[in-house]
């Protein structure tokens, strides 16, 4: 099946977050949660439409009796069409190639309105459908059932690229002053930035704490062969708005999860240390900041 990125709501409310069913799910603020590295299909997301297929949902429509009172908000569905965009420049394509066929809401699967007939349809019931799954069909409570169109129209418009839409392109995190700091009683170079958080080289960091490691250029990516790394998926995750390009961290096994997202900074992996000795079980000690030996590594 061609690659295709298919967009859904998770009828939930706007804070839940759950690993195994998309790969990215975003919450009503606008936090991505990069679950699943992209070159992975998971199996559950869409019916007969998993392989070579990328899943992004916005946790909102979890309102009952109505659905409306848990509605996508606006932050939502910009950082979901940004992140598509970002997912279609990766693979190459150009704003001619966000068709339906490409880039697809729920409803729009479930009914088939790519042309392809998959299976039986379990779309909205004003496309012929049992009404199973009407996701996006409309992106406010009585608006038009054009939700799917006017996705692919924001996308196309942020494809179009940063010149000809400065406000798409976020300042860029700014890095204040070199220092250093130690590291299982070694000697480790970092940045701070203007916040006050250290970042490390990705490579230092792994290398220092003896993690196997294959660093993946096409899909600015590092894969971890460590068995002893568990996903702790937090919330704080580093996030487009910081300004970088993003890499990420990914365990080598099973449905490829995220373990962390960090920036390029001249062709080179950064991520901040705290969250790197967290997710991979390093002590740290406070005044001074040390990172201390591997819990169990």
């Amino acid at each position: 099946m061609p690659a295709t990125i298919y967009l859904h709501w998770a009828a939930t409310p706007y804070s839940w977050v759950r690993s195994g069913l998309y790969h990215t799910i975003i919450s009503g603020d606008g936090t991505l949660h990069r679950l699943h590295a992209y070159s992975v299909d998971l199996p559950a997301h869409t019916w007969r439409r998993n392989s070579n297929a990328v899943a992004l949902c916005c946790a909102c429509m979890g309102g009952r009796p109505d659905p409306w009172s848990i509605p996508p908000t606006e932050p939502q569905l910009d950082a979901l069409c940004r992140e598509a965009a970002e997912i279609a420049r990766g693979w190459g394509w150009h704003e001619a190639d966000i068709t339906i066929e490409r880039v697809m809401t729920h409803a729009e699967a479930a009914s088939n309105r790519d042309g392809r007939w998959l299976h039986d349809n379990y779309g909205p019931v004003i496309w012929g459908g049992s009404g199973e799954r009407w996701d996006f069909l409309q992106l406010s409570k009585g608006g038009p059932p054009t939700g799917g169109d006017e996705l692919r129209e924001r996308i196309r418009r942020l494809m179009a690229g940063p010149g000809d839409h400065p406000e798409s392109a976020p300042a860029r995190l700014e890095f204040r002053r070199a220092s250093a700091m130690s590291a299982r009683g070694r000697e480790l170079t970092v940045e701070i930035d203007e916040h006050g958080s250290s970042w490390a080289l990705a490579a230092d960091l792994l290398g220092l704490y003896e993690i196997p490691y294959a660093w993946e250029a096409s899909r600015r990516r590092i894969l971890i062969g460590s068995l002893d790394v568990v996903p702790s998926f937090r919330a704080d995750q580093v996030q487009p708005s910081v300004g970088w390009p993003l890499f990420e961290i990914t365990l080598q096994s099973g449905n490829a999860p995220v373990i962390l997202r960090g920036i390029l900074r001249e062709n080179r992996g950064w991520c901040r240390v705290l969250e790197f000795a967290e997710e991979f079980g390093i002590s740290v000690s406070y005044e001074p900041f040390t990172l201390l030996e591997r819990r169990g590594g």
